[in-house]
């Protein structure tokens, strides 16, 4: 089969990878000059099934209230007359609910915890390296309220049997050591042995080339410029070179720009770009910089170790498509990484980086089936893009050659939205 994918960031790249093996010819498109270049190219570096959770939560409308009021805020909203971003605060706010709460998180871990695996296996198969370590992931609670909240997300690891460990302050220091320096800032912590953290533009730079070896064509430079369909199936795809590309099956994986492109044949994608920052210093001092990640809580700022690298990642900005680079989001990373580890790297050589977040009402990704036949969704994984793009891949793999995915996915595509209004 003729597949076309569009989109050659992680999630486009991992589908790509699935298909081929499953023997099918695969072209993957993009505007960009390689594959990774979006925002796969410097997110915060964390593999955490364990930490896959929907931000729609209970009591989250009154956190969001305090965090836009910090002075270090994880949380910016710049108020636009845009129905689409009002439509889609709307839709989040009805999934702060206990049930929706506990119905998203079950399937976000499931998923999460399929793709870990999903990259475990692709590691061992390919020998695929990306300055991964298999060290767990470190939440770090500042206070003591903090830590009594979790007993939620708790019951679901229970649920799940995701491996965790409650940690007092001591506890924390003896698996980040770095920690000794600022242990009075340290109340507790959550452990989650089995998350991981690795470089995701070099992973899907590498996988990109794996994926060729197996026949996969990458056209770099091509914006996508719209579908075309006649009844209920897509016929055709116009790219910025006035080119028509056709294929048998079409893939859109092109994150928070999915939904632009499909709008038109009448999808609606209740997809969001939540934009996200970052920065990439040297370790100067290896006994002060974290051994693998260790998620700020207050600030909700994931601070990981690539290589001889720290990535510091967070905050979550609405501002529409805008890709500026804000001074007061990079204060809020710089003050967390310095508070601690402040002798861990340079933080004046830093790089500043923003991408643009696909991010769901409910937290879940959009994997599977439209009503177009041959049309199909990998988008909306938010904060979560590299977590899930193993298993997302390999998923919708399975679904474009009708074989049933290893884990329920009924609930992933686009339909869930329509069932819930009805």
């Amino acid at each position: 089969m003729r597949i076309l994918i569009l989109g050659s960031g992680v999630v486009g790249v991992t589908s790509a990878y699935y298909l081929a093996r499953q023997g099918h010819d695969v072209t993957v498109i993009d505007r960009q000059p390689a594959a990774g270049m979006e925002t796969s190219f410097a997110n915060a570096g964390q593999v955490s099934p364990g930490y896959s959770s929907p931000w729609a939560a209970p009591g989250i409308p009154v956190k969001a209230l305090k965090w836009l009021l910090m002075k270090h805020r994880p949380l910016v909203l710049w108020p636009r007359a845009e129905l689409r971003l009002w439509g889609w605060l709307a839709h989040m706010l009805a999934n702060c609910t206990e049930d929706a709460y506990r119905r998203n998180k079950s399937r976000m871990v499931s998923l999460a915890e399929y793709s870990r695996d999903c990259l475990k296996e692709l590691r061992k198969e390919t020998g695929i390296t990306y300055d991964n370590r298999e060290k767990g992931l470190l939440q770090l609670f500042r206070s003591q309220k903090q830590l009594d909240s979790i007993r939620d997300d708790i019951s679901v690891l229970d649920a799940y049997g995701v491996p965790y460990e409650v940690l007092d302050p001591a506890g924390c220091v003896m698996v980040e050591p770095a920690l000794a320096l600022v242990k009075n800032k340290v109340a507790g912590g959550l452990r989650l042995l089995g998350d991981e953290t690795g470089d995701a533009h070099l992973f899907t730079q590498k996988l990109a080339a794996l994926a060729e070896a197996l026949g996969v064509q990458f056209h770099y430079g091509k914006s996508v410029e719209r579908l075309l369909a006649e009844g209920d199936r897509v016929t055709g795809v116009e790219v910025s070179s006035r080119e028509i590309l056709v294929a048998d099956t079409y893939v859109a994986a092109l994150g928070s720009y999915t939904p632009r492109l499909l709008q038109p044949l009448g999808i609606q994608l209740p997809v969001y770009p939540v934009k996200g920052y970052s920065l990439t210093m040297p370790i100067t001092n290896p006994d002060a910089a974290p051994t693998s990640t260790v998620m700020d809580e207050t600030f909700k700022v994931g601070i990981t170790r690539l290589g001889d690298r720290i990535r510091v990642g967070g905050t979550a900005e609405l501002a529409g498509f805008s890709q500026r680079l804000r001074a007061p989001r990079r204060a809020t990373l710089e003050h967390s990484v310095m508070d601690l580890f402040p002798q861990g790297g340079d933080i004046r050589q830093a790089s500043f980086w923003t991408g643009l977040r696909p991010m769901t009402p409910d937290g879940t990704p959009i994997v599977g089936a439209t009503r177009y036949s041959n049309l199909y969704t990998n988008t909306g994984h938010g904060t979560l893009g590299w977590t899930m793009a193993c298993g997302s891949g390999r998923v919708l793999a399975d679904l474009v050659s009708r074989r049933t995915p290893q884990i329920d996915h009924m609930d992933l595509a686009v339909g869930r939205y329509s069932r819930s209004a009805a």
